[in-house]
C-alpha cells in the first residue's frame, strides 16, 4: 500500500495503523490528519477516491487515487460542526440555551412541545426521535419541510426526562434554529462563520465547484474476523434495528427510503445531521479551532463554551441506539460507545466510519474519513485503531 503524507516524529504508531487498516480491516480509500496545540503532526492518505475504484494487475490506477484535499461524506460527523452552530450563537449572545425552542420558532409549540429547551435539542433529550410521518427523499432535500415536519411531531417521552439519539431529526431541529435566529441557513452559516474563518475544507451543503474532489462512497466488509476485534453486536441492539416498530427502526427511517449519498443533489442539500462533507484536514482542523489557534486563525470556543459542550448532559441507556451513551451538549463524550482519546475527549463519529474529536488536555484534534461505510454505528475498527495509535506515540 503506498501511503502519502507526513507524520512528525513520535507519531509512527498513527501511520502504521493506517497502513493495516488497508491491509487488514478492508479499507478502501481513507485519510487521517491529527493536530497537537495547534500544528498538524500526522496528515496521511492513501487507497482510491471512489470505493469501488480498483487496480490493474500491472498496478496502474483504474479509477483516480486518493489525493490531498480529496473529501468524502462523514455522515453523523456533521452533527459535532453543527453543534458549534448553535454554541457560538449562544456565545454571542443570540441563543439562550435554557430558553424553549418555541420562544425562536413558535410553530414548534405545537403537539404539546412547549416544554422543549434549546438544550434537549443538543443532548439528545428533546424526545422527537422519529417521524409518524417520513419524508421522501426529494422532501428531505428541502429543509423548510424536515422543520415542517418536526414542528408538527408529537412528543414520544418528556422533554429532559430521557435521552435517545436523534439521528436524523436532530439536523431540522438545529438547522431550523440557526434560520431562526440568524435568517441565515445553516450551511451557509457554517460556511461564512466557521469554515471559512478557521480555513476548514468542510461544507454542510456542498458547493458545485468542490464536487469533483468528492468520491464515491459505498459499503465494505472487513475481512475475516478484522483482526480478532469484535464487531458482532448484542442481541437487543440487533433485534432493534430489526424492528420496523423500534424506535431505532423509526428514528433512522425518518427519510424512507434513505437517499442515494452520492446524488449530487443531496450532497449538495444542506441537511446538519447526516450529509456533511470534509477532508480528514478539515474535520481535524475544525476540532483543533475549537480549543485553539491554528495558523493564525480564531479560537472558535471560549473557555466556558468548551466547557459546557463537553460537559455530561445525557448518559446511560440510549431509547434510540439501544447502548450506553453520553453526550455533552451537541457531541459525544469519551465512553464504551464512542472511545475517543481520555476522558475529557468530545467529538462525533459517523455511522460506518468517520470520526472527529478533540482532547483538550492533551492538545490534539483528530479526523478521520473514509469511502467505506462499514456496518457500525459509533465505534468503527479503523478508527479505533488509529485513535490507538495517536494514544501510543503520547
Amino acid at each position: 500500500m503506498d501511503v502519502n503524507g507526513t507524520v512528525a516524529e513520535g507519531f509512527e504508531p498513527v501511520r502504521e495503523a493506517f497502513v493495516r487498516n488497508f491491509e487488514v480491516l478492508g479499507e478502501r480509500g481513507a485519510a487521517v490528519a491529527v493536530y497537537r496545540d495547534g500544528r498538524r503532526v500526522v496528515d496521511l492518505w492513501a487507497g482510491t477516491k471512489d470505493v469501488d475504484g480498483t487496480k490493474d494487475v500491472d498496478g496502474t490506477a483504474d479509477s483516480a487515487p486518493w489525493e490531498r484535499g480529496t473529501a468524502q461524506i462523514v455522515r453523523s460527523a456533521t452533527k459535532g460542526v453543527a453543534a458549534a452552530a448553535l454554541l457560538l450563537l449562544h456565545q454571542r449572545g443570540l441563543l439562550d440555551l435554557d430558553a424553549p425552542v418555541g420562544e425562536y420558532w413558535p410553530e414548534f409549540k405545537a403537539a404539546g412541545k412547549e416544554r422543549v429547551l434549546v438544550r434537549h435539542v443538543l443532548s439528545h433529550r428533546a424526545g422527537l426521535p422519529v417521524l409518524d410521518e417520513p419524508l421522501t427523499p426529494d422532501e428531505a432535500l428541502d429543509p423548510l419541510r424536515g422543520a415542517e415536519a418536526v414542528a408538527r411531531q408529537a412528543l414520544v417521552w418528556e422533554p429532559g426526562t430521557d435521552h435517545g439519539y436523534h439521528a436524523l431529526t436532530y439536523g431540522w431541529l438545529l438547522g431550523e434554529l440557526v434560520r431562526r435566529v440568524t435568517g441565515r441557513g445553516v450551511g451557509d452559516w457554517i460556511a461564512e462563520e466557521i469554515a471559512g474563518p478557521v480555513g476548514a475544507d468542510l461544507w454542510v451543503g456542498l458547493p458545485a465547484a468542490e464536487a469533483s474532489r468528492v468520491g464515491r462512497s459505498g459499503r465494505v466488509e472487513a475481512p475475516g474476523n478484522a483482526g480478532g476485534l469484535r464487531s458482532r453486536p448484542k442481541r437487543s441492539v440487533t433485534e432493534a434495528y430489526d424492528d420496523p416498530a423500534s424506535l431505532t427502526r423509526r428514528a433512522f427511517a425518518a427519510i424512507t427510503p434513505f437517499p442515494d449519498q452520492n446524488d449530487p443533489a443531496y450532497r449538495a442539500a444542506s441537511l446538519p445531521a447526516t450529509n456533511g462533507i470534509a477532508t480528514a484536514e478539515g474535520l481535524a482542523r475544525f476540532y483543533a479551532s475549537l480549543v485553539g489557534e491554528v495558523g493564525g486563525g480564531p479560537r472558535l470556543f471560549t473557555p466556558g463554551t468548551l466547557a459546557a459542550a463537553r460537559a455530561e448532559e445525557s448518559a446511560g441507556p440510549d431509547r434510540v441506539l439501544v447502548i450506553n451513551t453520553r453526550f455533552g451538549l451537541g457531541y459525544m463524550l469519551h465512553g464504551s460507545a464512542s472511545p475517543f482519546l481520555d476522558a475529557g475527549s468530545f467529538g462525533h463519529p459517523g455511522r460506518g466510519g468517520s470520526l472527529g474529536f478533540a482532547d483538550p488536555e492533551s492538545g490534539i484534534a483528530f479526523g478521520y474519513v473514509t469511502n467505506g461505510f462499514s456496518k457500525t454505528v459509533t465505534a468503527d475498527p479503523r478508527a479505533q485503531a488509529l485513535v490507538r495509535g495517536v494514544r501510543a506515540a503520547l
